[in-house]
């Protein structure tokens, strides 16, 4: 907050455009880290329509300049902690944008599992290193990361969110391929 006042005081520039971005990408990741640090298990699991907040998550991140799709398959109502569960699906998804130029998240519930797939079609991570993309703080090196700035801890994040709700996530190759993220949530 005082950098930010320092630079309204400043006045306009395109130095200060820059320097606002620094701001703003120092302050995503102290969010991250403390978000990661608390566990975000403050929030009551409520009966909630998962389809408007998907749809609004895929709305945002098309606003960016990418092509995010959404499809559901019937309903998908679940018992959640709502704010936790976007948070968790809105990393996988600014994960995809970040490396591909098309998403597709679809979603499907039956009578076990609640299930959220995340599809891009950008450079994927190789088999063996998908495991490591979960630890917190770790950045893959391949084209997967080249000028893409963050903390390393949004999948981190995103998995332990997933485990909190009894679920996990996983990554496999996509068939538009890229990398898919698949969320599930036991029912």
């Amino acid at each position: 907050t005082r950098f930010r006042l320092q630079i309204a005081l400043s006045g306009e520039g395109p130095e200060n455009a820059e320097l606002l971005k620094d701001v703003d990408e120092m302050q995503h990741m102290l969010e991250d880290y403390l978000s990661f640090a608390r566990g975000d298990q403050g929030e009551t699991p409520k009966h909630t329509n998962l389809a408007p907040m998907l749809k609004e998550i895929c709305e945002t991140a098309g606003q960016n300049g990418a092509k995010v799709k959404f499809a559901k398959k019937g309903k998908i109502n679940h018992t959640v902690r709502a704010r936790a569960l976007k948070r968790c699906i809105g990393n996988l998804v600014n994960n995809a944008i970040n490396y591909a130029e098309n998403v597709h998240v679809h979603a499907a519930r039956d009578d076990h599992t609640l299930k959220i797939i995340v599809d891009d079609d950008g450079t994927g991570i190789p088999e063996d290193k998908r495991e490591d993309a979960f630890k917190p703080f770790h950045r893959l090196d391949d084209a997967r990361n080249l000028d893409i700035s963050g903390t390393g801890l949004g999948l981190a994040i995103a998995r332990d969110i997933a485990r909190s709700h009894g679920g996990d996530i996983t990554l496999a190759d996509s068939p538009s391929g890229g990398l898919r993220a698949i969320l599930e949530i036991p029912v």
